[in-house]
């Protein structure tokens, strides 16, 4: 009996993927929805898939009476191409949309880290807009690089608004700001719109310039925060790293000691960015700062530069297309400072402590890596 129950459940298994593969290829708005009833029933399969959705995770904390005052989600890096081009970075995205909304309770909202499209064109950043609009809680977005340098963020702004914004929730300043601005080297070289955004895509590109927050930016933001209390924990939301990590790749903001100076005088400071696809972790003064997590695909560690902090993932499996990707949750404390905590589809969770940086390394430090990054 038990063979032909596992042949059964091995076919079933088999008929459910391939319906869902053939219906992420006509996805729209009811598409959506079936395929995200039949991925769900997919995930029953436990024995035959990597983990899906999030498993229980021990926290470490600074006391045991401290508690979080609330927890958001994250979806970063899902380089949407249109879907009859690239449907696995679809599938990504929309499995990150069903491993939050089996979130119980809900996070307080979903931030999306950047580059939902890979090329800025406007079907992308509209598929990316419908499949974000099946989370149950609120969305914040943040822009990245591939969402902007099509049209210069016109389409983005249509769609989502100001690529600056700032918001308040349960005692603490968010910022969402809009770091990856470059320098013009398009005009003088002629180059057409997606001239221009393949040069910023490749990463890099000689020609491009660095990323930076730039003088409009570090104005807006000084004048955001002209009304906020020094003793009011801020955590600001930046794509770029808001730090010097790697020029050659662009991991770099040109202009971040700038940024750092016009928050070092309040009390703490917490940055969570996107763009480097990796765990990265670091701390400048009061300023504690988090990467996240791509669905699309992860980058290897930069050969210098790496903030000393950081705990590296083991580097990623070349034949398991999921693996060192991911979403992830946020435990928000009074503090302001957070456990992250990474969400990575084919591993272990992984929680990076807010004691962790509180004391520069010494506590709660993250499980060392088996397999070293490339």
């Amino acid at each position: 009996m038990w063979p032909l129950k596992w042949k059964q459940r091995e076919q079933r298994y088999r008929q459910e993927r391939a319906d869902f593969f053939a219906a992420v290829k006509r996805l729209d708005r009811r598409a959506f929805l079936k395929v995200a009833s039949m991925a769900a029933a997919v995930t029953t399969a436990k024995t035959v898939l990597p983990p899906h959705s999030f498993q229980l995770i021990d926290v470490v904390r600074a006391s045991e009476d401290e508690k979080p005052l609330f927890q958001f989600a994250y979806i970063s890096d899902t380089h949407l191409y249109e879907r009859r081009l690239n449907e696995r970075f679809v599938k990504a995205a929309m499995r990150a949309v069903e491993d939050v909304n089996a979130l119980d309770p809900q996070p307080d909202f979903v931030l999306f880290g950047g580059d939902l499209a890979q090329l800025g064109q406007p079907q992308e950043l509209e598929l990316g807009k419908q499949i974000l609009s099946e989370l149950k809680a609120p969305v914040k977005m943040m822009v990245g690089e591939h969402d902007w340098f099509l049209d210069m963020g016109e389409k983005w702004q249509e769609l989502f608004g100001p690529p600056n914004y700032s918001f308040d929730h349960k005692g603490v300043h968010f910022i969402v700001l809009m770091s990856v601005n470059e320098k013009d080297f398009w005009t003088a070289r002629n180059m057409t719109p997606m001239e221009r955004m393949k040069t910023v895509a490749g990463l890099d590109n000689p020609i491009q310039s660095r990323f930076e927050v730039g003088p409009e930016g570090r104005q807006w933001l000084k004048r955001d925060l002209a009304g906020v209390s020094k003793e009011t924990p801020i955590i600001v939301f930046s794509h770029s790293p808001l730090y010097k990590y790697y020029r050659p790749w662009n991991f770099w903001t040109e202009d971040a000691e700038a940024v750092q100076e016009i928050l070092f005088p309040y009390r703490s400071v917490t940055v969570i960015h996107g763009h480097t696809h990796q765990l990265l972790t670091n701390r400048i003064r009061n300023i504690h700062f988090h990467g996240m997590l791509s669905t699309a695909w992860p980058w290897p560690y930069a050969p210098e530069g790496l903030p000393k902090l950081t705990v590296q993932m083991d580097r990623a499996d070349p034949f398991d297309e999921a693996d060192g990707t991911g979403d992830g949750t946020v435990d928000v404390y009074k503090s302001g400072y957070v456990d992250k905590h990474y969400n990575l589809w084919s591993r272990n969770p992984i929680t990076v402590a807010k004691a962790y940086l509180e004391s520069w390394g010494k506590e709660a430090r993250p499980p060392a890596p088996q397999f070293p990054s490339y």
